[in-house]
């Protein structure tokens, strides 16, 4: 163990620092934070970035660093402690596994990269993204973090950013209207068999030329429930194959997601920066 500070502004990681340890030199901290020394959530920092309010950051002596190698290959950790690890997930990975695919998912290559020789990481899925959907991927170290997490979801706010066709009527509004799946898993709008409730709510953030970029909210969790919400109301997500036309790829990103701790009880605030491509300019 070290120093465990909580950053109180945003700053710079070498400033909060240097604010914070006043008796340590500049050069100490530099190369503290190079040999992987510091950690900011739990997940080392390597590297002078910015730090926010409420970021728990601590200073580790060189034996107890993190020496774990890089994450894989286009995953960045977003957080991580003793119950949690989440992630940014890139589009066209899949998050678990299925038929098709039970390799390279971004359950298994967090397992493999947590893992150590002769003792393999436990992790679960707490939810799950479209294999086309980018953004913030959520997975429990523990079966009972995982129990937790799941049993509160309703408690979960999650936020979307969407490139869609064409420019909605008004600036914002909300689509509250039941999901049902056909027999191809095809997701219908309406009233049907097993027809669930499900709200979406949207607001437009720019819009440019036949496209909107929207951020969007759910207030349920069903299965393609923004694709098919928003195709039903004239604005398919641009790049959806399966409810408008196919494209380069989905443009759909999971922007935050806020959730309770499940152990420590606070209000746990993820979020991962937009790809380029979700930008209209």
């Amino acid at each position: 163990m070290g120093e465990r500070m909580r950053v109180v502004e945003p700053m710079r990681l070498l400033a909060f620092l240097r604010g914070a340890l006043p008796g340590w030199k500049r050069t100490t901290l530099e190369q503290r934070i190079r040999a992987g020394c510091v950690r900011v959530n739990g997940a080392t920092l390597a590297k002078n970035d910015f730090v926010a309010v409420g970021d728990e950051v601590e200073v580790v002596d060189r034996a107890s660093a993190d020496l774990r190698p890089p994450p894989p290959a286009g995953i960045t950790v977003l957080h991580e402690d003793e119950a949690l690890i989440a992630i940014a997930k890139p589009a066209g990975l899949l998050s678990v596994s299925s038929d098709d695919e039970r390799a390279r998912t971004a359950l298994a290559l967090v397992r493999s990269w947590l893992s150590q020789p002769r003792a393999p990481a436990r992790l679960w899925p707490v939810h799950r993204l479209d294999r086309e959907t980018s953004g913030v991927l959520l997975l429990a170290k523990t079966s009972d973090a995982r129990r937790t997490l799941q049993a509160n979801w309703s408690a979960a706010r999650k936020t979307y950013l969407a490139i869609v066709e064409g420019r909605p009527k008004g600036s914002a509004g909300t689509i509250d209207e039941p999901l049902w799946e056909d027999e191809q898993l095809f997701v219908r709008v309406g009233e049907g068999p097993e027809a669930k409730a499900a709200r979406t709510r949207w607001r437009v953030l720019e819009s440019a030329g036949t496209r909107s970029l929207l951020e969007v909210e759910l207030d349920t969790g069903r299965r393609h429930q923004i694709r098919a919400h928003l195709a039903w109301l004239g604005h398919p997500v641009v790049g959806d194959d399966r409810y408008g036309a196919k494209g380069p790829r989905m443009l759909l990103h999971a922007l935050r997601l806020e959730v309770p701790h499940p152990v420590e009880g606070r209000t746990l605030v993820l979020e991962a920066p937009a790809p380029r491509e979700l930008r209209l300019r």
